[in-house]
């Protein structure tokens, strides 16, 4: 609530107050003529909000009852929840006390039954502040005089109808963008017109396009935007060289995926004479192109984040400046905010140093390639040497041999590199690191959009390498810019509800597991301990899962709360400034103490205090939006591979139990739901505590981690749906 808002309130909610008009209430707050429309303003909100209400002399007094305002959540049956600011739990809405609310509403809500042990709170809609949606996309169906689009969202709550008039070009099963004109009320629908036609549902690569209109997503970059984007030019600045340390002759890799394009950070390992080991991290020194208020610092605030749909990006920043003059491509010259840090032999950050640099990468490395590399070294157990002329190669095909053969020169480097990154990941597992073995989905497309293959993301250590040297940058940064007191942006990650540690429990029960806590306590290295009881057993996955679903949400905060999952007491977003804006954000904080010797004005700290405050709200809201996205991307590709494999049989792993069926995964990362209607003739009784089902008279069990056969029943790639049945 606004500053002024709030003396207002506490004005009318004073003992002492008696009721009075807006002039009276001008009067006595000492409100000058200039700002008495702003003061209306503020009393017309509080009144909508139901915070104030007017009595029949328009005098304005407090309300006699309390509301809530919060963001509806539908579900498909019709009930939904509140998300109260600053309230763990969510309040029940019944279907009947919804006030036709849409899913995504901002409304106010009225507590008609308190939480016991049985059930959650209970509240009704009194007033729909805001509709969160004024467009929605979905598929057109048309019945001659009339139409509807069914919404792609399922928890919407309506059709929109659609007259005759309002069709525009669309046809029977387009996919459309339509205008809310209507909202719905009195038991009708909500009414609408088409503004957009995405094209048909089955057309290649209108999926993604409707999840983008759908979310409100800026697919191109304005022209002014791109514009100061090429003013950037695509080469450094000589006369900022001696601003800066030259790292050009260095020996300085990137080791990123294969389709990667924006590469924002490259590192080094060296080892010292007193045996510690000494880290290197260089990221692209985005802030320097990328200056406060810019047209592309607002449009990059804006976006919050690049956003990875398949075959797809939405970038952060125009890609003059992604792919080109800030991302750290191989022979040339690039600027950098750079990390160095040295690392004793227990993993532990004995000093570090921040500061601007200009390198020019010696190879644009890849995860596998590095891995071929590694593997090689630690089959042939040779000494690694430059000069070593007399080896046999031990490689799996001519492709491997020419690879070893491309990179020889630098096997000492990337030995180093592994050395190093196994230290700081038993650290790391010694503090209570969770190491959550939750592989990611790999969908293959075709040229045009469509799926061909879905299988497991393999990870390699070298994937870790670059793990446990960003961590350590992030950390470093953010327990030094602690100290100093800096205005920032933190990465934190709240410990787990000892009601959700609870319900785990039940869970692990199953396992001969049990995660030792109480209200005070709850520790890291108490889940650690959990994750390598399983490591490598069958339950392995199931068990990360369970966890995963434990843990609370990382956030972005101006203050430092330490992150959870990665048991830390200081952690940020320090490496990856190409595509996050927390990332960006602080480089600039970070420049500025470079720059002034760390002697930074305190009208300064103040402002960027404050700013820290907005970026990082702003950040987490677009980041939420982006995983989901990025999630509901990839349901939509899952269901439309599935959907020409019906009938054919898999064995799965049950991943979660519900009061309506059971879902079960796959080797291939797919999951589906099998109804209760799918299990067999018997009937099964849902043990909530236990998260079980139980058969009536066979007292056959379905659990979390049990195999299953199954077959698939059906798929929708409209519904985002895969449905099984048990064989």
């Amino acid at each position: 609530m606004e500053e002024q808002e709030l003396k207002v309130l506490n004005l009318i909610k004073d003992k002492d107050y008696a009721p009075m008009k807006a002039k009276e209430i001008a009067m006595i707050m000492h409100v000058p003529k200039s700002e008495y429309n702003e003061l209306l303003r503020i009393l017309g909100k509080l009144e909508m909000e139901m915070k104030i209400q007017k009595n029949r002399k328009n005098q304005y007094r407090p309300v006699d009852a309390v509301y809530y305002d919060g963001i509806y959540r539908k579900n498909q049956k019709g009930f939904g929840f509140v998300k109260i600011e600053d309230q763990e739990d969510e309040i029940y809405i019944a279907k009947e006390n919804s006030k036709n609310a849409l899913n995504g509403d901002r409304v106010l809500i009225e507590i008609i039954e308190e939480k016991n042990k049985v059930k959650k709170a209970e509240g009704k809609v009194v007033k729909i502040l805001k509709h969160e949606k004024d467009t929605i996309v979905g598929r057109f169906e048309n019945n001659k005089n009339f139409g509807f689009v069914v919404p792609d969202d399922k928890n919407f709550g309506t059709d929109i109808f659609i007259s005759k008039k309002n069709f525009g070009k669309a046809r029977n099963n387009h996919k459309v963008l339509v205008k809310i004109t209507k909202y719905p009320e009195k038991g009708k629908k909500a009414e609408g017109k088409i503004i957009e036609v995405l094209g048909n549902v089955n057309e290649a690569g209108v999926d993604m396009l409707s999840l983008i209109r759908e979310h409100h997503l800026p697919s191109t970059f304005p022209e002014p935007v791109v514009e100061e984007a090429k003013k950037c030019g695509n080469q450094i600045d000589e006369n900022d060289i001696t601003n800066r340390r030259d790292l050009r002759e260095e020996l300085i890799f990137t080791i990123d995926g294969e389709d990667a394009k924006d590469l924002d950070d490259a590192v080094k390992v060296t080892k010292l004479d007193n045996g510690n080991y000494k880290l290197d991290v260089h990221i692209a020194d985005v802030s320097y192109y990328v200056k406060p208020n810019s047209l592309l610092d607002q449009e990059a605030l804006l976006r919050g984040t690049s956003i990875y749909m398949l075959g797809r990006v939405i970038p952060m920043l125009p890609r003059e400046l992604s792919n080109g003059i800030c991302s750290l491509n191989a022979g040339e010259d690039r600027f950098t905010l750079s990390c160095s840090m040295e690392i004793n032999e227990k993993g532990e950050v004995v000093s570090s140093d921040v500061y601007k640099a200009v390198i020019n990468v010696t190879e644009r490395m890849t995860y596998t390639n590095v891995q071929k590399i590694l593997d090689y070294l630690n089959t042939n157990k040779q000494e690694v040497s430059n000069n070593a002329d007399q080896k046999e190669l031990n490689t799996q095909d001519n492709e491997d041999e020419e690879i070893i053969n491309q990179y020889e020169p630098y096997f000492q480097e990337f030995k180093l590199m592994e050395e190093l990154a196994l230290i700081l990941k038993q650290k790391r597992l010694e503090q209570g690191y969770l190491n959550l073995d939750i592989p990611e989905s790999k969908i293959e497309l075709d040229i045009d959009g469509r799926v061909t293959n879905i299988k497991k993301y393999e990870t390699t250590f070298a994937n870790e390498i670059i793990e446990q040297f960003m961590l350590t940058a992030n950390e470093t940064i953010a327990e030094k810019f602690f100290w100093l007191d800096a205005p920032f942006i933190y990465r934190v990650h709240e410990k787990p509800d000892y009601e959700k540690v609870q319900e785990l429990n039940k869970f692990l029960f199953n396992f001969g597991l049990r995660i030792k806590a109480n209200k005070d306590n709850i520790y890291p290295k108490e889940f650690a301990k959990i994750l390598e009881e399983v490591q490598g057993k069958e339950e392995e996955k199931v068990v990360s899962n369970l966890v995963l679903r434990t843990l609370k949400v990382a956030r972005y905060e101006a203050i430092n709360e330490g992150h959870f999952g990665i048991a830390s007491k200081y952690y940020c977003h320090f490496t990856s400034p190409i595509r996050r804006y927390p990332d960006l954000f602080i480089h600039r904080i970070i420049s500025k103490y470079l720059e002034d010797n760390y002697d930074v004005e305190e009208s300064f700290v103040e402002e960027y205090k404050k700013q820290a405050e907005e970026r990082a709200k702003q950040s987490s809201e677009r980041e939420s939006i982006a995983t989901k996205v990025e999630r509901e991307s990839e349901d939509i590709k899952k269901a439309e591979y599935m959907e020409s494999r019906i009938g054919e049989e898999y064995e799965g792993i049950i991943s979660s139990v519900t009061s309506f069926g059971i879902f079960v995964e796959l080797e291939n990362t797919v999951e589906g739901l099998i109804r209760f209607d799918d299990l067999g003739d018997e009937y099964f009784i849902y043990d909530e505590d236990r998260k079980m089902l139980i058969g009536e008279h066979t007292r056959t069990t379905y659990k979390i981690g049990d195999k299953i056969n199954i077959r698939v029943k059906d798929a929708s790639k409209l519904m985002r749906t895969v449905d099984f049945e048990k064989i």
